[in-house]
């Protein structure tokens, strides 16, 4: 069964910085794409940024330049470093891989931005 813990989330003001990490079990690390999805309540969950089992990588065209998604298959760990945090990236993140088509989440993690 694979299971996804993330961690790192928080209270950060308007400008600042989080990482976000998220450690994978259960599953052949290097071989899955692993992504960070947010949600705010009332809406549908989004894709922020994915890196492939490969490394390349894809953003949301709204944190683009502010936020890196990198692993470590040694560590079967992906994280998601957010710089010039603003008000509006303040939501749940949540993990994400896919396995024999089959998607995992972990249970998320509470990022606040606000002064």
């Amino acid at each position: 069964q694979v299971q996804l813990v993330e961690s790192g989330g928080g209270l950060v003001q308007p400008g600042g910085s989080l990482r976000l990490s998220c450690t994978a079990s259960g599953t052949i690390f290097g071989f899955n794409p692993m992504a960070w999805y947010r949600q705010t309540p009332g809406k549908e969950r989004e894709l922020v940024a994915a890196i492939a089992s490969g490394g390349s990588k894809n953003y949301a065209d709204s944190v683009r330049g502010r936020f890196t998604i990198s692993r470590d298959n040694a560590k079967s760990t992906v994280n998601l470093q957010m710089n010039s945090l603003k008000p509006e990236d303040t939501a749940v993140y949540y993990c994400h891989t896919k396995l024999w088509g089959t998607s995992y989440w972990g249970q998320g993690t509470q990022v606040t931005v606000s002064s």
